[in-house]
């Protein structure tokens, strides 16, 4: 007998872990994640912010804790691994959120600040990948991991941004995802991408604020910004039952702004 839409979207009895997961959007897809029934698991590199994240989580009724590690380190991404295994169990949902940019002119881009982008947004989402998949995930045949990339990935920037680092690794994200969707499918694990458009924050809001919101709108057919829902349901749905035919896609969530560009 099918499964009711309900059913589909239940994620009671399931463990997720998320990274980058103290505030903005990993805050606000482990919310959604909670929110259906999941336990949750946030992780980010400051403690008392994910004290903080975590009481929040916690006062809407979500059964969630935190672990501090830099996934930029493979020391860390190991001792993370390591540490969530032991305290929460088998990983049914790996959010590979975290991520960084600098900006930059190509042509003067310093090569630490490359090596410091592409370490935390493509390096460490193959690294924690890897061991969740081969300790929880494949043992089971089971699994759903969602990348974060970002229209960025989808090729050069409309505007004077000179973030040549961040566009190349959410590029290499997209095709990451591609790559071992393609690998693990056969083995019940399913890999899918995100790539939000602008939302306010920290990370995004000196860009906005230099560009101009209101200008930002204007080049999106929805006339808006992302704001602290617009990705609950796409990760809802890839996280769970609903979404179990999708894997190896990237979808974005931007209000348009990539079907102008032709991404």
């Amino acid at each position: 007998m099918s499964r009711t839409v309900q059913e589909l979207f239940n994620l009671e009895g399931r463990t997720a872990l998320v990274t980058g997961g103290s505030r903005g959007l990993g805050l606000q897809m482990a919310q959604a994640l909670g929110e259906a029934g999941a336990r949750v698991v946030i992780t980010s590199r400051k403690a008392a912010d994910l004290e903080e994240a975590v009481a929040t989580l916690a006062d809407k009724g979500i059964d969630a804790r935190w672990i501090a590690a830099d996934c930029a380190k493979e020391a860390d991404i190991a001792r993370l691994a390591d540490e969530a295994l032991e305290r929460v169990g088998d990983i049914d949902i790996l959010i590979n959120n975290a991520g960084a940019s600098w900006g930059a002119a190509a042509e003067d881009y310093p090569v630490d600040a490359w090596d410091k982008v592409m370490n935390l947004n493509i390096r460490g989402y193959f690294l924690l990948s890897q061991q969740i998949g081969k300790r929880s995930m494949l043992p089971r045949g089971k699994g759903s991991i969602i990348n974060l990339a970002s229209i960025a990935g989808l090729g050069g920037n409309p505007v004077d941004m000179k973030t040549i680092a961040y566009n190349t690794s959410k590029g290499a994200v997209i095709n990451f995802t591609r790559a071992l969707a393609a690998e693990w499918g056969p083995r019940g694990v399913r890999v899918n991408c995100i790539c939000p458009g602008f939302f306010r924050t920290r990370m995004a809001s000196v860009l906005i604020d230099t560009i101009g919101e209101e200008k930002m709108c204007e080049g999106a057919p929805l006339r808006r910004l992302g704001d602290d829902e617009d990705l609950k349901g796409l990760t809802l749905l890839l996280a769970s039952d609903a979404g179990k035919h999708i894997t190896g896609q990237w979808m974005a969530a931007d209000g348009g702004v990539s079907a102008v560009l032709g991404g």
